[in-house]
């Protein structure tokens, strides 16, 4: 790639909003979150909507890598999340940040086999949060969208190769019972996954895209299985 084509990639206004500092979104690393506007999915508990129906970024990959610049040994890491990551082109953006000599998350849904195998073969990840929205007969329903069978290939390539990451599921007792997280536990034990299972709550702040409230539906911690490591956030 030439050096103005390469910069013209990266003035990309793809990037809707900028955390400068964040030590809770990557394990043990103090990091940036970097937003990435639009995503493929609808997922009716998503309280980050503004980001997902944004048509475009408000800052493009250089201005990232201008604040980036800026904190060279002051922050160890930057989180790639959305929105969607992976719906943009990331591996120039990545080799720059790599550069800088930062480590990189990234949260994503799994839709961009493609694009995460990518930077996996390049070795440009250092962590992946991994969300698993629902089990394949709810998938549609949560996620409204018709992308298991990309999720599902991610899974495995992400539970068969040396990456440190996890997977998450956002419980909203509504929407996912029981049941539903134990199938996606029995999922997980036999495609090999042998790292913690992350559930985390459903944040009521008021507004996301299903206009959905607080679960009315109790959810029993006990009635799952117990033959996976079970965290909760």
């Amino acid at each position: 790639m030439s050096i103005d084509s390469e910069n013209n990639s990266l003035n990309a206004k793809v990037i809707y909003d900028l955390t400068s500092f964040t030590h809770l979104d990557y394990p043990n690393h103090l990091a940036c979150i970097v937003w990435f506007s639009g995503c493929n999915m609808r997922c009716d508990y998503c309280y980050n909507k503004n980001i997902v129906f944004a048509k475009e970024g408000k800052q493009s990959y250089n201005d990232i890598l201008d604040f980036l610049k800026t904190r060279v040994n002051l922050l160890e890491a930057v989180v790639l999340s959305g929105g969607e990551a992976t719906s943009h082109e990331l591996t120039l953006f990545c080799k720059k940040i790599k550069e800088l000599g930062f480590k990189i998350k990234l949260d994503t849904n799994g839709t961009n086999f493609r694009q995460i195998k990518e930077l996996l073969d390049l070795n440009l990840l250092d962590y992946i949060a991994l969300d698993y929205k629902a089990p394949k007969a709810k998938f549609m329903q949560i996620t409204h969208s018709n992308k298991w069978d990309e999720f599902s290939k991610t899974l495995d390539l992400l539970i068969n190769s040396d990456i440190d990451f996890e997977v998450r599921t956002t419980l909203h007792a509504d929407l996912l019972n029981e049941s539903d997280i134990n199938e996606i536990i029995t999922d997980l034990i036999n495609r090999g996954y042998k790292k913690p299972y992350y559930i985390q709550e459903f944040r009521d702040t008021g507004s996301n895209i299903g206009d959905i409230q607080a679960p009315k539906n109790k959810f029993d911690k006990s009635l799952l299985l117990n033959n996976i490591e079970i965290a909760y956030r």
